[in-house]
């Protein structure tokens, strides 16, 4: 017989595993770690790289590096023993981890800090250092000695003029602080962005070539050896009620709508139900389903398209009309709006399933985390954009800011629509997940769908 409390004893794997952070934002994170996915992986290694914080831009670049799906570490949103799994998930297979953090290295509660502190993964602080010379190494300095419990490994110099300059950078350097070299300055390494961001990975015609070139340049610096192993330990597996069995969604993915989380995407399969992915862009119409999923993207860079692809329109105000569910969130609300008008003034004719109109603005609207209490319990997300609208609908409730626990971003339910600003993170909530897709005739009562 089997001792009880051995059979329930986590195990552990060991991975190579590195987080790379920053002193702020801008400082080149998804460069490096793009740069090391890439490399390793066209040495014939099985890459895995996660980002900490509720980001959609960054994983895309980063899973074009490593030809493997990216997953978002966040200690609230995602949860300390998601976190957990998902790591030691990678680690059975994996033959190298890499975290990209977020912000600065101590940013925001929880910050990458903390998360590399919880599962002891050695941080490589990424600095630019253009415009300062010995400067550098204060800064290193600081980030080194700031939480002395933190596993720092070195710095890393990014924006590099020349030969000199990195020498001077290297003038003084405090004792004990691992220089793992530099990055030259130079535009092709440069990733391209916009307001929300890095511009999405498909958008970025020489995206391979650049991260072949950041790749040679990674080859140069002591960052380029394999890392020290990490050991992960694993978590127990949570039951998922097949809450959305024989459910067909819809996901609309295209560039205009493309900020997807491949957990929400996982819990659905896991639920039991049956994703078909379509472009309301260029597809002309929604394929056979039973519900409907927009996710948060770029609406207004395709005003044209959207706005002219009638018979897209026209299915899914058909599905509106018969009463079938569709979720819709940051730029998905958007499209069922009125219209949209982008920051140059152009307007396009959107859905009409939500009566109102939205702006594009040239400053940050809203950002941060927040949760929504449901009547199936509270759902977490957050919020990030660059718009604002006006609607004639009465929310039927509001998230809360986890700043200040105040008022954060409405909610709207107009028939089985449901809308909202908020990009939630579904494994937070499945129930809140499964309750959205199921049509009305349909409730869970218990660990299938019931057709009432």
């Amino acid at each position: 017989m089997v001792d009880g409390s051995i059979q329930n004893k986590a195990t552990s794997r060991s991975c190579p595993a590195i987080l790379i952070s920053a002193p702020s934002s801008g400082q080149g994170k998804t460069s490096v770690a793009a740069a090391l996915a890439y490399m390793h992986r066209h040495a014939g290694k099985h890459v895995r790289v996660f980002k900490i914080g509720p980001d959609f831009l960054d994983p895309m670049i980063l899973e074009r590096a490593s030809g493997n799906p990216v997953y978002q570490l966040d200690l609230w949103m995602t949860g300390e023993s998601e976190c957990r799994r998902l790591l030691y998930e990678a680690s059975v297979a994996a033959d190298l981890i890499l975290v990209e953090g977020v912000m600065g290295l101590f940013d925001g509660k929880p910050s990458s800090a903390d998360l590399a502190q919880l599962f002891n993964i050695p941080v490589v602080a990424v600095i630019d250092a253009s415009s300062m010379a010995q400067t550098f190494n204060a800064i290193a300095h600081g980030l080194k000695t700031f939480r002395l419990s933190l596993p720092f490994s070195g710095v890393l110099a990014n924006n590099v003029a020349s030969a000199r300059h990195a020498e001077m950078l290297l003038d003084g350097t405090p004792k004990g602080l691992n220089f793992f070299g530099f990055i030259p300055r130079k535009d092709q390494f440069v990733l391209p962005s916009r307001n929300l961001g890095l511009m999405q990975a498909r958008e970025i015609h020489d995206l391979d070539s650049r991260l072949a070139s950041l790749a040679e340049s990674i080859k140069a610096t002591d960052l380029a050896a394999m890392p020290g192993s990490v050991q992960f330990k694993s978590e127990p597996e949570q039951e998922i009620e097949p809450l959305l069995r024989g459910i067909r969604i819809g996901v609309a993915r295209d560039l205009a709508f493309s900020f997807l989380y491949h957990a929400n995407l996982d819990l659905l399969n896991a639920m039991g139900a049956s994703l078909v992915f379509f472009s309301p862009i260029s597809d002309r119409g929604i394929p056979a389903c039973d519900s409907l999923y927009f996710p948060g993207g770029y609406p207004e860079l395709y005003l044209q398209d959207l706005e002219e692809n009638i018979s897209m329109k026209e299915s899914i105000q058909a599905h509106f009309k018969s009463n079938r569910p569709i979720y819709a969130e940051c730029g998905g609300m958007l499209y069922m709006l009125d219209s949209l008008t982008d920051k140059n003034g152009y307007g396009g004719k959107m859905l009409g399933l939500i009566p109102g109109k939205s702006f594009m603005l040239n400053r940050l609207k809203g950002l941060g985390y927040q949760s929504y209490d449901s009547s199936k319990g509270e759902v977490r997300g957050h919020t990030f954009h660059h718009s604002e609208i006006s609607v004639n609908v009465q929310p039927v409730g509001y998230a809360k800011r986890t700043s200040d626990g105040g008022a954060g971003e409405p909610i709207y339910k107009i028939r089985n629509l449901t809308a909202t600003y908020l990009h939630l993170y579904f494994p937070s909530c499945p129930a809140f997940a499964a309750q959205t897709f199921l049509p009305q005739n349909i409730s869970f009562l218990g660990k299938s769908p019931k057709v009432v």
